[in-house]
């Protein structure tokens, strides 16, 4: 068996076909909304057209059960956005713009007023009127603010739309570099995207005099309730258990990394497997999703969205059937050098043991070799297929300065395509699918995560509920001790060597091949259970959309909290102010009016769950310091000393924080007896 294994791994191997990939993602460079940039883009024709190429594909390499899913989301085309600009000597200038998800359609050339606004902060405006002007704003999103802010705020200023310019942060690469991200805003708020050279020639003419007109020719459109499609097809397995492979074909400019040569990838695994005669056990499902860089008007959460849609509301049998996601993006380059896994908490030791038997060697590839890296992030649709409680993992992409330099500009092309890197990647997933393949038990390990939760709880004041702290822990080590017991055996049921030793581990006697096969589905319906509940019960977010456990914001907004009373008691506003920008997403308060701030809280706190999609109950608490924050900023620029008003307001709220905590903390609890119950459930399972 073990020899049969490593036969097919290496046929695997030698058929993979990276020529085959490559053109694939050069291929859907052809489909483009924006004629000059192109942008294929949630609900446009271009998607469309990619998703029937795709569907095509799929059936020319042989593909079974080939679908399209039809989604229901917002969707946005956008044509063009083109400025023209006559300097001073009479030299005209025509630029090519970016955009954003944005409703802005002029029928045509039209004079437009241009006015420079620094940051697009609130006190960039300050005597300056914009009513129906364009406004230039210079932004790092990476570092400072992210584009709704601005945009929002020109908007109540009366701002006909905002010309963002990247100052770093995103699109470094070059000072020709477009940029283009998540609006997270409203469609009647439109922004879009200049260069950096482009705009140093207007901000010369703008030094001269304060305003400047300029034509410009734009049609960005954005209609509500529109169709989109995700495309899926198999290779059928034995077994109702399934494999999933997804990536996204939506796409910013030509997106040959984000996400060309993802759905490249998941073809060419597809086709490998096709051409060997692989016959895999379980069905192998190969799912190309819309609407993952933006789908959803007005939303924090608006990314991701058909990836959410099919796991949620298109296709929710397959939660309990698929055993793991393999997801894809920007594959075909080397961030690091190093590569990684970035997985799920509970599938790390699997994957551990994984990339420590893999046959090729990754040095050849990344100099510090292969790893595993949990949890995973939102920056990705295998976000969204966890939480439905599908076990999930992505190539890891986000850490690396690609993110900084050519993601989502018009320089994410193959001039940065790496060969051996898109090869190695078609062997360590064609041969992680096999391996899934492989097992006769999903491979959950719910105590990996139990140990996480222990590793997380860092009380902070001293006055924290210790007795509820110590329970918590308490249960927590026992439950782990479960967990690891029901993990232990997994592993020994998945390494057996062959069906007839399967059949002889059930306390050392003799089962049928039915009862085992029993047994297996049992344990495994139980323990996917157990994982969509430790997503249920644990993964929360940020204001910045870093996951982390329940209790983790109160406990980091007590730590900065109380370094600002601190900072108050010994008369530091200036220090006092530097702690609260790290309090939740308060950072957005020192910048910009209160309506923009409160806008885009209240919009996450009350906002319709469908329009949250996947952050949906993910934040749970808010510290609002808006008032706080502008009376120490006026104070400082006043001279003023006297900040007795805001401690006190500060240590009730530090007050709050702590229940808040406490409160997390016993609702922890809960959720750990309530595993442990599921954990002995699964053990009843194996003892039966």
């Amino acid at each position: 068996m073990e020899s049969d294994r490593r036969k097919i791994e290496e046929t695997y191997l030698k058929a993979v076909d990276i020529g085959y990939s490559y053109r694939l993602a050069k291929k859907m460079e052809e489909f483009k909304s924006n004629p000059v940039l192109g942008y294929r883009t949630a609900g446009s024709k271009a998607e469309f057209d990619t998703g029937e190429f795709l569907k095509e594909e799929m059936k020319r390499i042989g593909l079974s059960d080939i679908h399209k899913d039809e989604l229901c989301l917002d969707s946005w085309e956008f044509e063009k956005a083109i400025m023209r600009f006559t300097d001073r000597v009479g030299k005209e200038h025509e630029f090519q713009l970016g955009a954003y998800q944005t409703e802005f359609v002029t029928d045509g050339w039209k004079d437009y007023p241009l006015v420079y606004a620094g940051r697009g902060k609130e006190a960039d405006y300050d005597g300056v009127d914009v009513t129906g002007c364009l406004v230039m704003v210079d932004i790092n999103q990476r570092d400072e603010w992210w584009i709704n802010y601005p945009v929002y705020q020109a908007h109540l200023k009366g701002a006909a739309a905002v010309i963002a310019v990247q100052d770093n942060g995103y699109g470094e690469i070059n000072s020709e570099a477009l940029n283009a991200q998540d609006i997270a805003g409203p469609k009647d708020a439109p922004a879009f995207s200049m260069s950096r050279k482009d705009a140093e020639i207007l901000k010369a003419a703008l030094k001269e005099k304060p305003r400047i007109t300029v034509q410009f020719d734009a049609k960005s459109v954005v209609k509500e309730n529109m169709p989109s499609y995700n495309v899926w097809g198999t290779i059928p397995g034995r077994s109702e258990d399934m494999i999933l492979l997804s990536g996204h074909y939506d796409s910013y400019f030509d997106g040959f990394q984000d996400d060309n040569c993802a759905i490249a990838l998941m073809f060419g695994i597809a086709r490998t497997l096709l051409e060997i005669g692989y016959k895999p056990e379980k069905t192998v499902v190969f799912c190309c999703m819309a609407a993952e860089e933006w789908g959803i008007e007005n939303s924090k959460y608006d990314w991701s969205t058909g990836a959410w849609q099919q796991v949620f509301k298109v296709r929710p049998e397959w939660q309990g059937k698929v055993i793991a996601d393999l997801n894809f993006e920007l594959p075909a380059y080397a961030h690091n050098p190093w590569d990684a896994v970035r997985s799920t908490y509970e599938y790390e030791d699997f994957l551990t043991e994984f990339v420590k038997t893999f046959p090729v060697d990754a040095k050849k590839v990344y100099s510090e070799g292969l790893r595993v890296q949990c949890p995973i992030e939102t920056w990705s649709d295998d976000f969204s297929v966890a939480i439905s409680g599908i076990p999930s993992m992505v190539n890891e992409f986000s850490s690396a300065e690609f993110m900084e330099t050519h993601y989502h500009s018009q320089f994410d092309n193959d001039e940065y395509y790496n060969a051996d890197v898109f090869r190695f990647h078609h062997e360590l997933y064609g041969l992680l699918v096999m391996a899934f393949d492989r097992v006769r038990v999903a491979p959950v390990n719910i105590g990996r995560t139990l140990q996480a939760l222990q590793e997380s709880v860092r009380p902070v004041t001293g006055r924290e509920d210790r007795e509820a702290i110590c329970i918590l822990l308490e249960r927590t080590a026992e439950a782990k001790k479960i967990a690891d017991e029901v993990y232990r055996k997994v592993k020994e049921i998945n390494g057996v060597k062959n069906a007839d030793a399967a059949c002889c581990i059930h306390k050392g006697g003799q089962e049928s091949h039915t009862e085992a096969n029993e047994r297996n589905a049992a344990l495994q319906k139980q323990l996917l259970y157990l994982f969509r509940k430790c997503q249920d019960y644990f993964v929360r977010l940020n204001w910045h959309d870093e996951v982390l456990f329940p209790h983790e914001a109160a406990q980091s907004n007590l730590r900065h909290i109380g370094d600002a009373i601190r900072s108050l008691e010994s008369k530091d506003m200036t220090a006092a102010l530097d702690a609260l920008y790290l309090v939740d997403n308060n950072q957005y308060a020192f910048q910009f009016d209160d309506e923009v701030y409160h806008y885009f809280t209240e919009y996450v706190l009350n906002q319709d769950r469908d329009r949250l999609q996947w952050g949906a109950g993910r934040i749970v608490h808010h510290v609002d310091l808006a008032k706080e924050v502008k009376s120490l900023q006026r104070k400082i620029r006043n001279g003023g000393q006297d900040a007795r008003e805001e401690l006190e307001a500060l240590r009730k709220m530090e007050e709050e924080q702590l229940a808040c905590f406490d409160d997390d903390i016993r609702y922890m609890t809960q959720a750990v007896d309530t595993l442990t119950a599921g954990l002995k459930t699964a053990k009843e399972v194996l003892d039966f």
